[in-house]
C-alpha cells in the first residue's frame, strides 16, 4: 500500500510534533514551483490555514473534491489527507501551525472553537460579511510576526490564531452545510473518535472499545479514519500515545519510568520498545537529541 507523504510546508520534511511553532507564507511561493499541483498529503501535528483571495481551483479534503471559488477560507486539521489543484492565478495567505497547542489554547479561551479547529471546510468569504474586514489584518499581523524572531513570537502568533479562528467561526455561523448531511456525520464521528482518544489514549483500549462506543463496528471506525485520516484507529491511538510521551521526554523533568507509568506502560521496557518502534530510538536517545534540537531552534 502506497504511504502517504507527511509534511510540515508541502514538501519540506515534517517537524517533530512535539515541537511547537508555526510558519507563514503565500500560496504562489510554494505552488508555483510545483506547477500548481499540490499532491496527496497530510501533515502529522501541524493545521493549515489557507485565505484564497484570487484564483480558481479544486481542494481534494478528506476523500471529497471542493471547488475552490475565492473568497474563502480552507481549514486542513493534522492528519486529514489534502491536495490541491490551483490555478496560476491562485494567491493567499497560508498559516501552518501546531494542532494540539492550539486546541489547548481554544479549550480555555473559548471551547466552541475546537470543532472549528478539528473539522476540514472549504468556507465561503461573501465580501459584504460582517466580520470579513477582520481577516486580511490578522493574517498579515501573522506574517509580520513570523518574521519577527522576537522573544514570544510563540505565544503572540498563537493568540493571534485564536483571533482568526473566533472570527472564521462568526463567518461560518450561518453558511449552509455546504458538505451535505453524510460528510458532516462522518466528520463529527472522526472528532467523536479523536475527543476519546484524547481522554483515553493511556488506557490502552483497543480499537473494538471505540468503535462500540461510536456506534460502528470496528471494520467501519478502520475504513472512516483511513478515508479521512489516511490512517487506522490504532495509528490514531499510537500517534497520541507518541505525542505525550515526546512532549514529556523533551519538556518535562520526569525519569523515563515515570513517564512509563503516566503513559499507561507496564514497565519501562515495554515502553521503551513501543518508544523504539515508532521513533526509531530509544526513549533517552530522543530525550537528549531532541533537547539539542529544541535549543538550536532558540
Amino acid at each position: 500500500m502506497k504511504t502517504l507523504p507527511n509534511y510540515d510546508l508541502y514538501g519540506t520534511e515534517a517537524k517533530p510534533a512535539w515541537l511547537d511553532s508555526f510558519s507563514f507564507e503565500w500560496i504562489p511561493e510554494r505552488s508555483a514551483p510545483n506547477n500548481w499541483e499540490i499532491d496527496a498529503h497530510t501533515h502529522d501535528a501541524m493545521m493549515q490555514l489557507l485565505y484564497v483571495c484570487r484564483g480558481s481551483g479544486e481542494a481534494l479534503i478528506d476523500g471529497t473534491k471542493w471547488a475552490i471559488e475565492p473568497p474563502c477560507l480552507i481549514v486542513i486539521p493534522a492528519h486529514v489527507v489534502h491536495g490541491f489543484h490551483f490555478s496560476p492565478e491562485m494567491d493567499g495567505p497560508v498559516v501552518t501551525a501546531p494542532q494540539r497547542p492550539l486546541e489547548a489554547l481554544a479549550a480555555v479561551a473559548r471551547p466552541e472553537l475546537l470543532s472549528v479547529l478539528r473539522t476540514p471546510a472549504v468556507i465561503p468569504v461573501a465580501e459584504e460579511a460582517r466580520h470579513a474586514d477582520a481577516l486580511m489584518p490578522l493574517f498579515l499581523a501573522l506574517e509580520q510576526e513570523s518574521r519577527a524572531y522576537a522573544p514570544g513570537q510563540i505565544a503572540a502568533g498563537s493568540a493571534l490564531l485564536l483571533a482568526l479562528f473566533v472570527q472564521i467561526a462568526r463567518i461560518g455561523e450561518n453558511r449552509e452545510a455546504g458538505a451535505g448531511v453524510e460528510r458532516s456525520r462522518r466528520a463529527a464521528r472522526i472528532e467523536r473518535f479523536r475527543a476519546m482518544v484524547d481522554r483515553h489514549f493511556s488506557e490502552h483500549l483497543p480499537v473494538e472499545h471505540y468503535a462500540a462506543a461510536l456506534g460502528v463496528s470496528a471494520g467501519q471506525l478502520a475504513r472512516l479514519c483511513r478515508e479521512s485520516l489516511g490512517m487506522s484507529p490504532l495509528d490514531v491511538i499510537n500517534a497520541r500515545l507518541m505525542h505525550e510521551a515526546q512532549r514529556e521526554l523533551v519538556y518535562s523533568t520526569l525519569a523515563v519510568k515515570q513517564i512509563a507509568g503516566f503513559l499507561g506502560f507496564e514497565d519501562e521496557a515495554y515502553f521503551g520498545r513501543f518508544f523504539k518502534k515508532h521513533a526509531g530510538r530509544t526513549p533517552t536517545a530522543f530525550r537528549e537529541l531532541a533537547r539539542r534540537q529544541l535549543a538550536d531552534e532558540r
